[in-house]
């Protein structure tokens, strides 16, 4: 069984930078209807499902994940990534074409599994580095995914507010074939970890799961931390558009470059978790997203949303990086079919996040929104502390 513990030095430079951009580029697409969503609801008025958008989308990533990611284990990968950001292109042309809200939700759906690709790479990552670097490249290629997630919404809210929603829809389909060419160009031909029938490989992820406890914690705390992320960014297009501030998509949007400053703590977490123990960063990042909520909730202005934002987005990239680098130290024979259970559950947890955000305005605007948040930031502080006290001989192990 091959783990590639002999292609470490496959990792060059300039393949990090282009793992970090394709992955950005890819993961981009769950997030560009969120700022759009006023714009698209003019356009189909009464249609309640427009509301529905952002949270298919996420749940099309998540069944991506946990019916595409496994793959990487049984095929090579680079024709596998290959592939999916074909279909992200054709994705992203069926939902500027879309005619009514039933197509461009399929489609949406289509877009978010194929939008897997980014997480088909950062497992290459930690398979390609050294472990004493292990920490810093996934730090590397999940800054290349959190610029994505951010920035996703600044272009995307200028766009829309200046040439139209379906416009930027139409602009995913040259990027889905750049981030195609420079994984073609740049990544490693890396040979299958296993030779099994697909229907063992998935059985299988139900063994890694009762097998590994800190698999099942990481993806119980990621998938909090990720719902209350997600609560954020699903609302905040409609919540500047209320009397209180009277803003449009392109503010909404702008949100995402001040957000982006947080892209710096991930190489940042990789070092400390490479440096310090994976455990502690887990617990500071989730630390930070519960005082993020705090200024959100109280501090009801402009620059109470900024300095908010750029906490809530330092608070989930630390606590990804670390619990990443947790996970994969485990089997690294099984890098993809862990990254599938781990990323699988955040993802399910964002697209609840979403879900419950959008209800949370609906019945109870910020102040619903702004109590929601930080109630998910305690369950996973809280979970990580009964895991603590519940196996008090593995505290080395969980950060106490």
């Amino acid at each position: 069984m091959n783990i590639h513990d002999t292609e470490h030095s496959a990792l060059g430079r300039a393949s990090l930078y282009a793992m970090a951009a394709a992955s950005g580029i890819a993961v981009a697409n769950i997030y560009y209807n969120q700022p759009l969503l006023k714009l698209i609801e003019a356009e189909f008025p009464g249609q309640p499902a427009i509301g529905l958008l952002a949270t298919a989308t996420q749940l099309g990533y998540a069944v991506g994940l946990l019916l595409l990611l496994p793959l990487g284990d049984i095929v090579r990968r680079r024709r596998l990534i290959a592939a999916q950001f074909i279909a992200i292109a054709a994705a992203a042309s069926v939902a500027a074409l879309a005619p009514t809200p039933s197509l461009l939700i399929a489609a949406s759906v289509l877009l978010g599994a194929s939008a897997t690709v980014a997480q088909q790479i950062v497992p290459i990552a930690a398979t390609l580095a050294t472990p004493k670097n292990r920490g810093a490249a996934i730090g590397t290629v999940m800054a290349g995914v959190l610029t994505g997630i951010l920035l996703s919404r600044t272009v995307s809210g200028f766009v829309g507010a200046h040439m139209g929603w379906r416009a930027m829809f139409w602009a995913s389909v040259p990027l889905a074939l750049v981030g195609l060419a420079l994984m073609r160009l740049t990544l490693p031909d890396l040979r299958p970890t296993l030779q099994l029938p697909y229907g063992s490989v998935l059985a299988s992820l139900a063994t890694l799961w009762r097998r590994e406890p800190d698999l099942r914690l990481a993806a119980l705390v990621q998938a909090v931390l990720f719902a209350s992320f997600t609560a954020f960014w699903t609302v905040l297009a409609l919540y500047l558009a209320t009397p209180r501030f009277n803003l449009g998509a392109d503010a909404a949007g702008l949100f995402g470059v001040i957000g982006a400053i947080g892209v710096f703590a991930a190489p940042l977490a990789g070092r400390a978790a490479d440096r310090r123990g994976a455990p502690s960063v887990v617990w500071f990042g989730a630390a930070l997203t519960l005082a993020a909520w705090v200024i959100l909730g109280m501090w009801g202005s402009i620059a109470g949303l900024v300095i908010g934002v750029v906490i809530l987005d330092i608070g989930i990239q630390v606590a990804l990086v670390a619990n990443q680098h947790i996970i994969y130290a485990l089997e690294p024979a099984a890098r993809s079919r862990i990254n599938t259970v781990f990323m699988t559950s955040m993802f399910l947890g964002g697209a609840a996040g979403s879900a419950l955000s959008f209800a949370a305005w609906s019945y109870g605007s910020w102040l619903g929104v702004s109590l929601l948040g930080p109630a998910l930031a305690l369950v996973a502080l809280a979970a990580k502390l009964h895991a603590a006290f519940k196996q008090p001989s593995r505290r080395a192990v969980i950060g106490d």
